[in-house]
């Protein structure tokens, strides 16, 4: 059984979409691309202006004179209609190339330009009688019916209306010359095309608006569908593991790379190593660049050497980083004293001037709630027990 729509309440994804375009199901308005073909035929029909009018007269007018020579030569009746039908061609051209450059442009106005082989395959769900019964008895049946009532209702409407208006000029045109009779002619098309253009571009600015609704709401999925699709687009679990594994090797990476700006390493010496960057000029703590254990420790150190950064052993300082601080964040506070001592001392090692007693190497003492083994679990040494 199909879901009832009213379960269908969450917006269309991306992916949603992208199928049905490529299916060829996109928001398609045919009355803006009627309305916009009549209405450029008006403006070049208005343009024209009463030239296109006066030769079409001529044309009439010479298509109805026949020539002596004509009547006695009947092998040149061919050339002659070939030559009036090729002028009449000529006249109707450019309203031709207008019509179909507006109706190009119009088709692709709402939904785009696409072409796909899928919507010319034949679909045999269609030929199915309970199919074609919901779809005839359904909402959007019953839309389109009323649509086109109220259009044929406003068509004929305008209709009369022009033609109680000039039913007058309409009675007298009999009794008129033929150019004097194409000319009115003329302009009662040109009058009566225009309002009835008017009264398809109102129903196209209706049509368009209720058209991308009708598709959007036609598209929308239920939580279901949200979730089978997230299932779909993350793939299998090998997949998702491959795509964390690179990630994972981005994110090192350029972890790897901010190292050069680290003012210190900490290592535990071996199993751990995380690099610190200190300004200061500045009131902020020192921030943690990278961090790493046993490989990504190595290519740590690794590449504190190929930049000449100082490498201090203390792993319970280590250890306590390692497992309380993220990248790119500063250290904790409860460890401001035991950093501050370590980056003084680097700091000091920078600055040693002949005769100047060096600075003693600190041994930090890190507080009892830092304190970690190398599986991350928290210790308590005996002064902490009670």
């Amino acid at each position: 059984m199909a879901e009832d729509s009213s379960q269908r309440t969450e917006e269309p994804t991306a992916r949603r979409l992208q199928r049905a375009r490529d299916e060829g199901q996109v928001a398609r308005s045919i009355d803006l691309s009627a309305a916009a073909v009549m209405l450029a035929a008006v403006l070049v029909l208005s343009s024209l202006g009463g030239v296109w009018f006066n030769q079409l007269a001529k044309y009439f007018a010479a298509g109805l004179t026949w020539d002596r020579t004509l009547l006695e030569t009947p092998a040149l009746l061919p050339h002659a209609f070939a030559h009036q039908l090729s002028q009449a061609l000529l006249l109707v051209l450019p309203v031709m190339l207008v019509t179909v450059v507006v109706a190009i442009l119009a088709a692709g106005a709402t939904g785009g330009y696409l072409f796909s082989m899928v919507a010319t395959l034949p679909k045999f769900s269609k030929l199915s009688p309970l199919t074609g019964l919901k779809r005839m008895l359904g909402t959007h049946a019953a839309v389109e019916l009323l649509k086109s009532v109220a259009k044929f209702g406003l068509v004929a409407g305008v209709l009369l209306l022009l033609l109680d208006k000039h039913f007058s000029e309409l009675i007298h045109m009999g009794s008129m010359g033929l150019r004097e009779g194409i000319a009115l002619a003329g302009s009662l098309i040109s009058d009566s095309v225009l309002w009835l253009t008017l009264s398809l571009v109102l129903i196209a600015l209706i049509d368009v608006p209720y058209q991308r609704y009708s598709f959007k709401k036609r598209m929308r999925m239920t939580k279901q569908e949200i979730r089978d699709e997230m299932k779909d687009v993350e793939g299998r679990p090998e997949v998702k593991a491959q795509i964390r594994r690179r990630q994972h090797e981005v994110a090192t990476a350029r972890m790897m790379h901010k190292i050069k700006d680290a003012d210190v390493i900490i290592t535990n010496p071996e199993h751990f190593a995380v690099a610190l960057s200190y300004d200061p000029t500045s009131d902020g703590a020192p921030i943690l660049l990278a961090k790493g254990a046993d490989f990504v420790a190595s290519r740590i150190r690794e590449e504190a050497r190929t930049h000449s950064i100082e490498v201090f052993s203390s792993p319970e300082l280590a250890r306590a980083l390692y497992f309380t601080t993220k990248v790119n964040e500063p250290v904790p506070e409860a460890l401001y004293f035991a950093v501050a001592q370590v980056i003084a001392y680097v700091f000091s090692l920078g600055q040693i001037q002949p005769g100047v007693q060096p600075m003693a190497r600190p041994y930090p003492k890190i507080p009892d709630s830092m304190l970690f083994d190398s599986n991350g679990k928290a210790l308590l040494n005996e002064d902490a027990v009670t």
